[in-house]
């Protein structure tokens, strides 16, 4: 089994679900020739198909959450209890619980030839208001921090960055950037389009975040 890797971002008689047009997720014939010719490279590629499965969630270049994903080379006949289907000559598989996720999306190469890899332009956004479930019963700080640990830090660790939190005075939350967001050019926005906008959603206390970071002293910042 092979891996194809995507930007923007595995299993006797199979039981499937056999998918009528139009597909749940797209394939651009660029993109096909990319996937056709990794199974051409593969010894038992004629029982193989693109497993494309959400892996989760990421928070992309312009700030905003959106789902990370799995790409890769799967039998066909172990694709138990998946949507299974043929488009653009390529055998599709993709497991049920990320179905409703990639439908009407698009698996299509890079508008810049220069990227390599496959990207899949998707319009559906994680709902990050039904994911996030804080105590009520929990202090401002103590919210505020699983927010943090918990949501918007596995986002953040895509681009090798971190956010923490120093203190929380009055209605500010003060907060320290590391990692790749140290120093990175986009920290500031970073800051107050992503990570802001959802301590605000979820921590209505907090009414203002402060960047106490120093960021002349970053090492590895992701956008320099």
């Amino acid at each position: 089994m092979a891996c194809i890797l995507a930007r923007v971002s595995t299993d006797s008689a199979p039981s499937t679900a056999t998918v009528a047009a139009p597909p749940i997720l797209r394939v651009t014939d660029e993109a096909a020739e990319v996937v056709l010719g990794a199974l051409a490279d593969e010894p038992d590629g004629a029982g193989l198909g693109l497993r494309v499965a959400v892996s989760g969630t990421e928070m992309s270049p312009s700030m905003t959450f959106e789902f990370s994903y799995d790409l890769s080379l799967h039998e066909v006949e172990g694709a138990t209890d998946d949507a299974v289907y043929e488009v653009a000559g390529l055998t599709v598989i993709i497991p049920a619980d990320s179905v409703a996720n990639l439908t009407g999306a698009t698996l299509d190469v890079p508008s810049n030839p220069l990227q390599g890899g496959l990207v899949i332009r998707n319009p559906n956004r994680p709902d990050m208001g039904e994911r996030i479930d804080l105590s009520e019963s929990d202090s401002v700080t103590e919210r505020l921090q699983s927010l943090l640990n918990n949501h918007v830090n596995p986002s953040l660790a895509a681009h090798g960055g971190y956010v923490e939190l120093v203190r929380v005075e009055d209605s500010k939350a003060f907060l320290l950037m590391g990692g790749g967001c140290q120093g990175c050019t986009m920290s500031a926005a970073t800051l107050h389009q992503g990570v802001a906008a959802i301590i605000s959603q979820h921590v209505p206390e907090i009414l203002d975040v402060v960047d106490v970071t120093d960021h002349a002293a970053g090492e590895n910042p992701f956008y320099q």
